[in-house]
């Protein structure tokens, strides 16, 4: 019998593409009960098949950066990473990509060759191959120059299960580095505000940080994500919804950069819910913790990890953040969608 519809918006929003309550309401009131099937269980980054003996990990994503290009990367890198960080967090190491490029009319010849240059020196350095795709070709103002779609297929390491339902109160959440970079970025990137940082983005693979923590700690990893729309906050608002569980953050602990943290202030925006596409968050048991954070902050890249909360019983279903001043405060998932076309 198929799952009644739950979604009663008459039309689709720019927010409902944003990573936050829109677009898990777009997800499990339309989308997944009327597609169905098992790949649809369960959300996650990947989905998992049994094919001739071995476990195969395939996910699926769009880019619709603006700008193309950016401080510390552009399109073409960010699909390739984007692609290969949802593998690695599902507990998969990355294999290979198929590409899809739909071009605006009137794009340069030159910007295309950058994207694709791009493309191929990401995959090289995160160690997977570009198998296949398709192009097409819109008309011009469709298509804000180029989006990138991809298919990626990874392989399962048995020595690891993440799963919401692993999640047990008392175990630690970690974060691989600061949070916010990506999306500010690209909102000074787009020269609309009259404000200057130096900043880049974060974009990269975090598939050398997760290997080195399979390899140390291997079953004592719960659950990963990264948080890319949404931000770390709707990450774990997910889990807490899916778990039935509290997340508690000690806030001061968070690391967010000065420059981030800066703007937020100016804009009135949230650090927690501004996309990251180099960071990833891990539940982890707790006498694993402090082997964890070692191994992570052992490979370049991985130096700024830190435990950021824990899990509890209570408030279930809700993600707070502690102050070191004794006061707490919820933190909810993103509303709106205040940094469109960011990932």
């Amino acid at each position: 019998m198929q799952p009644p519809i739950r979604f009663h918006d008459a039309q689709i929003e720019m927010a409902h593409g944003a990573g936050g309550k829109a677009t898990r309401r777009l997800i499990e009131g339309l989308i997944a009960p009327v597609l169905g099937g098992p790949l649809l269980d369960s959300l996650g980054d990947a989905a998992f098949l049994e094919l001739g003996g071995a476990r195969l990990a395939v996910t699926a994503d769009s880019f619709v950066v603006r700008p193309l290009r950016f401080p510390g990367g552009s399109i073409g890198d960010l699909a390739v990473n984007g692609t290969v960080n949802d593998l690695a967090v599902a507990g998969a190491k990355p294999v290979a990509l198929l590409v899809t490029l739909i071009l605006e009319a009137g794009l340069s010849t030159e910007a295309l060759e950058i994207e694709l240059r791009a493309v191929a020196a990401a995959a090289r350095q995160a160690g997977v191959s570009v198998v296949g795709g398709d192009t097409k070709v819109v008309e011009h103002g469709e298509a804000d120059g180029m989006y990138i779609t991809t298919a990626g297929i990874g392989i399962a390491d048995i020595r690891v299960q993440c799963a919401a339902a692993s999640v047990r109160p008392g175990d630690r959440i970690m974060l691989s580095g600061p949070i916010g970079d990506h999306g500010i970025t690209i909102l000074l990137a787009r020269g609309e505000l009259d404000l200057e940082a130096d900043l880049c983005s974060d974009t990269r693979s975090v598939y050398p940080m997760i290997e080195r923590l399979v390899e140390r700690v291997g079953g004592g990893i719960r659950w990963m994500r990264d948080p890319t729309r949404g931000g770390v906050a709707s990450a774990l608002n997910e889990l807490a919804a899916d778990t039935r569980l509290g997340i508690v953050l000690w806030e001061d602990r968070i690391p967010v950069r000065d420059e981030v943290r800066g703007a937020c202030e100016l804009l009135g925006l949230e650090p927690l819910h501004i996309a990251n596409e180099g960071q990833f968050l891990a539940v982890l048991a707790p006498e694993h913790a402090d082997a964890a954070i070692d191994a992570v902050r052992s490979v370049r890249g991985g130096e700024g990890a830190v435990i950021i909360g824990e899990v509890r019983e209570q408030p279930a279903r809700t993600v707070l953040a502690a102050s070191a001043y004794g006061g707490s405060r919820v933190v909810d998932m993103l509303v709106g969608d205040p940094l469109p076309r960011i990932c």
